[in-house]
């Protein structure tokens, strides 16, 4: 398996990629894509792959009706999307995904948290050359061969493609398979299902570290620290590191 697998099985044990917050996130994403491409997820492909991640976590239909309806009032802001490079303790890279309507709130949250926590707050680029910026989706894994699909997406951009299993909205088990592919290739293979009728499960974008660095497990929780006050901003998108995930 690659690098998006272990990233995505990283990030599926971690308890900061659970549904807590969700819904923020989705009702956000929600007002960019509208203010975007309009309200009509059959002419907005950015809004028709926020619905369906927001299907994938159980939102209710009715806020997501809401969430749409409210992102075309006029008096409705829109959210800018800024990114915050730094360091964590030993030398941890990390990166910061924000969705801000007051990004001098959020430049001064974000920056105290790095400070709190010994950290330092970078300029522009610092870091994010560390981090091959990717899109996912995940699909029905019912009655499709990963290495056929694979081999036949190449075309359109994927890099890895390989089994999971997710839970359902009953929280039963299901498989699933994932598809891995550089930022730009999104729209190309998002296309590519919606023709040939298979189903996107949920879809959206990553930032995975070229290389990880392997620290103690007393270092990882100088580290956790910052992780901790940034993913509970918020104004805080995602938020992705180069420490080398820890053994359970």
């Amino acid at each position: 398996m690659g690098r998006a697998f272990e990233f995505r099985k990283a990030r599926k044990m971690k308890r900061w990629s659970a549904m807590s917050k969700a819904f923020t996130r989705i009702g956000k994403d929600i007002v960019m894509a509208v203010k975007e491409g309009g309200p009509d997820p059959d002419s907005n492909s950015r809004l028709r792959a926020v619905i369906q991640n927001a299907k994938a976590v159980n939102m209710p239909k009715d806020n997501v009706e809401r969430a749409i309806k409210k992102a075309t009032n006029k008096n409705q802001g829109d959210y800018k999307e800024v990114i915050f490079e730094g360091y964590a303790q030993h030398g941890i890279a990390v990166l910061v995904e924000t969705a801000t309507d007051n990004n001098t709130r959020t430049v001064a949250n974000v920056r105290s948290y790095f400070n709190k926590t010994d950290g330092s707050l970078g300029t522009s680029g610092s870091v994010v050359f560390m981090f091959d910026h990717t899109c996912n989706f995940k699909i029905k894994g019912d009655d499709l061969d990963p290495e056929e699909l694979e081999l036949e997406f190449i075309d359109f951009g994927a890099e890895e493609v390989f089994e999971d299993t997710d839970e359902d909205e009953d929280g039963n088990a299901q498989n699933c398979i994932m598809i891995y592919a550089p930022f730009e290739s999104f729209g190309a293979i998002q296309a590519e299902l919606e023709q040939r009728g298979i189903e996107i499960l949920s879809s959206g974008f990553e930032r995975i570290p070229q290389v990880t660095k392997k620290i103690s497990a007393e270092q990882a929780e100088d580290v956790e620290k910052l992780l901790e006050k940034l993913e509970e901003d918020d104004d805080v998108q995602n938020v992705y590191h180069t420490m080398e995930e820890l053994s359970e």
